[in-house]
């Protein structure tokens, strides 16, 4: 069985790989964590295998580079299209088939989660094949409870496990209680938007603010 995290969020360009490079500095340390982007869009502009590894530090074997890459930044079954090309999920999802079945890892999505992958299926497709709980990286300011409340219906509605979220963006107390509290969910950190992206701004971020006791370790052991 398939153990970790899968990262999404409800938009793109939310914030998912800085919050998955958090995790990874959060919790490699306690754990034989990698990450995997499994599909990704835009290739040529943002390749966020290779910023993830930048900002958490990563060596090679830390991150697995296998999967769908896409040059066009769209979502995946427009990007695919354009590409004459189908994503399915059965062949991408094999691709773990071979790696050490001790590892934990940091999976991420692209775009929200119910983006198309292809004609018939959504990123959440993709999240149930994989059975891992979810983390929804938010952002913090006007319009996010109605979207992160959506984005929760959706992923519990396909019987996925939503084991927090992280807010990211200017810190906002009410936004926060009141996706806790509507949401049935707990906010695991407020993530700011970095002055300066670096690794050493995250690693400090994520020592000191993301998931203060570690309570996501029993998820992703």
């Amino acid at each position: 069985m398939l153990r970790g995290i899968f990262v999404s969020g409800t938009d793109t360009n939310i914030g998912k790989t800085v919050v998955a490079a958090a995790l990874m500095r959060r919790y490699r340390r306690d754990l034989p964590l990698r990450y995997w982007k499994p599909i990704q869009t835009g290739i040529e502009r943002d390749d966020d295998t290779r910023e993830l590894q930048r900002l958490a530090a990563c060596k090679p074997h830390d991150v697995l580079k296998n999967g769908i890459r896409l040059r066009r930044p769209l979502s995946p079954h427009l990007s695919a299209q354009l590409a004459d090309v189908t994503i399915e999920l059965k062949p991408l999802v094999n691709v773990l088939a071979d790696e050490d079945p001790s590892t934990r890892w940091i999976v991420e999505g692209a775009g929200g989660a119910l983006v198309p992958i292809n004609g018939a299926e959504l990123m959440t497709d993709l999240m149930v094949r994989l059975a891992l709980p979810v983390i929804v990286v938010a952002r913090s300011g006007l319009g996010t409870i109605n979207h992160t409340l959506l984005t929760l219906e959706a992923l519990r509605a396909r019987s996925l496990v939503v084991c927090g979220v992280v807010m990211v963006g200017p810190r906002n107390v009410e936004n926060c209680r009141a996706i806790e509290s509507y949401g049935g969910v707990r906010v695991l950190g407020q993530m700011p938007r970095f002055a300066r992206l670096t690794p050493k701004a995250v690693a400090a971020w994520a020592a000191k603010e993301l998931d203060p006791k570690k309570d996501l370790l029993e998820w992703i052991r």
